[in-house]
């Protein structure tokens, strides 16, 4: 049975997802930064460096948010980068972002299903996730959408929550995800689902090697997965 943000409710998981992110979408930034103390910045920053030698020129970021991701990958100096998310609100607050920054120019935010995306294939020199395929109702459909409008030889880079697995930090990690987190974001969000879905949702999806085995179904090469942090998130990588 899939995870879900609001159990009592009948409504599918993307259905859920979106309403999830609707409701903390004028928090998500603050809460995103605190919560990790800032560490998730730094792991942006350390998943984009990854194609760097690639220099794409058209990028997709799927699950795009408020567009963290998609500004981290200007670095790169792509000619137009395109971010995609079911959140009306989370892309409302992202709009908002790079009109501040005077970034619209380069990034182009669209409402979209990640597992139905309204691209042709062999469109995108590269694609990008962060934080976003755990939220995927179907997971093996979604990367398999990733890999179809990605260009042959193009890569995806995916920055997703893991599970760290050796002790002392594996015991603290769980405490603070379990026990903490899930209370602080509920106290300034003010939903109580969200970030208990949040620990729910990293324990149930397949990381590691087990990610990697669905990348290579769906038909990438030369995947790779890089920890961080103790194992706390980890970058994955493949190509077409």
């Amino acid at each position: 049975m899939a995870v879900v943000p609001y159990k009592e409710q009948r409504s599918g998981k993307k259905e859920q997802v979106a309403e999830m992110f609707n409701s903390i979408s004028k928090k998500y930034d603050f809460l995103n930064h605190f919560l990790s103390l800032g560490i998730d910045i730094l792991w942006r920053k350390k998943a984009i460096s990854l194609l760097k030698e690639d220099n794409p020129k058209l990028i997709l970021d799927i699950a795009t948010g408020t567009g963290d991701f998609a500004i981290e990958a200007l670095k790169l100096n792509p000619d137009k980068i395109i971010g995609v998310d079911i959140s009306e609100g989370m892309l409302n607050m992202g709009k908002e972002k790079l009109r501040k920054r005077k970034l619209d120019n380069k990034i182009e935010l669209q409402l979209g299903d990640s597992e139905k995306l309204l691209f042709d294939d062999n469109k995108f020199d590269a694609v990008i996730v962060s934080f976003g395929v755990r939220n995927f109702e179907d997971l093996e459909k979604g990367l398999a959408d990733m890999y179809r409008v990605l260009k042959p030889g193009g890569k995806t880079v995916i920055l997703e929550f893991s599970r760290p697995a050796r002790f002392p930090f594996k015991n603290i990690y769980n405490f603070y995800f379990k026990a903490i987190l899930p209370k602080i974001g509920r106290l300034v969000s003010k939903d109580r689902a969200a970030y208990t879905y949040l620990p729910e949702s990293v324990q149930a999806f397949p990381d590691g090697e087990r990610f990697l085995e669905i990348l290579k179904k769906v038909g990438f090469k030369n995947t790779q997965c890089k920890p961080l942090t103790f194992g706390v998130s980890s970058i994955y990588t493949g190509v077409k």
